[in-house]
């Protein structure tokens, strides 16, 4: 797994002049199955989030409403994906190093998980990561 793992999912868009309506159906149009939503809302601005990576959990962030970044880091390579679009949302793997900056006013951060909320799943710390991005420990579930 790699930032080359990482990419940007087009979302179904049914247009309607009343408004427009996407759906993501579980197995059908991102690579997992979610068991957990959760959303984030209300970021000041100039305020950085997430910074920790998941062991196995995969993830979909789309922005629902205004625009954010998402720096994403294998360990090895880094990349910057800007996300402003609603039918869009970035399918991130586990073990990719993931932090959101430059929130707008307004923005609304939606989070399709995986699996259900497991701390020993996270690395909270770069140079943890880091180090088992590259082999030189076993990861957090004791797997090398």
């Amino acid at each position: 797994m790699g930032v080359d793992k990482v990419k940007l999912i087009e979302l179904p868009k049914i247009h309607d002049p009343r408004g427009n309506l996407s759906v993501i159906e579980t197995g059908n149009h991102i690579p997992f199955d979610f068991k957990r939503i959760f959303y984030l809302y209300d970021v000041p601005g100039g305020t950085t989030r997430a910074g920790h990576a998941n062991v196995k959990l995969e993830q979909l962030l789309i922005a629902m409403s205004g625009s954010f970044d998402v720096i994403v880091d294998d360990g090895f390579k880094k990349a910057k994906i800007h996300l402003n679009r609603s039918y869009q949302g970035l399918y991130i793997p586990g073990m990719i190093w993931r932090e959101l900056e430059n929130f707008s006013s307004a923005s609304v951060c939606l989070v399709l998980a995986s699996d259900f909320y497991d701390e020993t799943d996270y690395y909270r710390d770069y140079d943890e990561f880091i180090q088992a991005a590259h082999g030189k420990v076993p990861d957090i579930k004791g797997e090398a």
